[in-house]
């Protein structure tokens, strides 16, 4: 189906550069006679010249045989119409050729045309069978939906990469977090560690403490004992 709407839209294309050719044939044709007009004229127009210049040479000849400025004036004639010769008969092979690569284009685009005729009925089918009143409007529906799909597409395509770049951002958190988290792990095992000389401290501490209440008790009584003494032995 995409190829026959592609095919369809390229016989429409076919057909208007068909017109277009024709109409430049036509053109070109009307051209072509209209210079061929202006040749002939110019055609007639030399002959006539040239018999009048003919003439004139000849009866200068006839009067100055010997002259050679009568002669250079002949060679120079004779020179000029060569040379217009040459220049219109190349004019004309030029608009010749140039005729017959139109008429070239004119068939090979009338051959597509015919070759892709079928898409024109199926099209008017459609038409007859559906809401749209004439083949154009067929056509530029037809455009607005692959525009519209090509939109789409390209939306599709950005929510893509913008997925693709949450994604990688997420990957990268994700990663940056698991990094932190394993220093997180071995700073509280290096504190874990220290609390736990710290437990081991605490305990060798209470221990010495206890030592010392235990030797500043024994110090306390022996001193109010001896206190006690001396205030007994004052007495």
């Amino acid at each position: 189906e995409k190829e026959s709407q592609s095919s369809f839209l390229h016989l429409l294309k076919t057909k208007k550069k068909a017109r277009q050719v024709e109409r430049a044939l036509a053109e070109t044709n009307e051209a072509f006679k209209e210079k061929m007009k202006v040749i002939a004229d110019r055609w007639g127009d030399l002959h006539a010249r040239r018999a009048q210049l003919k003439d004139h040479v000849e009866r200068f000849g006839r009067i100055i045989q010997e002259n050679e400025e009568v002669q250079i004036l002949s060679l120079e004639i004779n020179s000029k119409e060569k040379e217009v010769n040459k220049q219109k008969e190349s004019e004309l092979l030029r608009a010749k050729m140039e005729l017959e690569a139109l008429r070239k284009e004119h068939w090979k685009l009338r051959k597509k045309v015919q070759k892709y005729s079928i898409f024109k009925k199926y099209l008017e089918d459609v038409v007859k069978i559906s809401q749209f009143e004439d083949i154009p409007e067929v056509t530029s529906r037809y455009e607005l939906l692959l525009r519209t799909h090509k939109d789409l597409l390209q939306s599709q395509q950005g929510h893509k990469e913008l997925t693709e770049q949450d994604t990688m951002l997420l990957e990268q958190y994700r990663a940056e977090k698991e990094a932190e988290m394993l220093q997180y792990k071995s700073e509280l095992g290096q504190l874990k560690l220290r609390f736990d000389q710290a437990q081991s401290d605490i305990l060798l501490w209470e221990t010495r403490w206890a030592d010392v209440q235990k030797r500043t008790s024994k110090k306390t009584r022996k001193l109010w004992t001896i206190k006690l003494a001396i205030h007994n032995l004052f007495q």
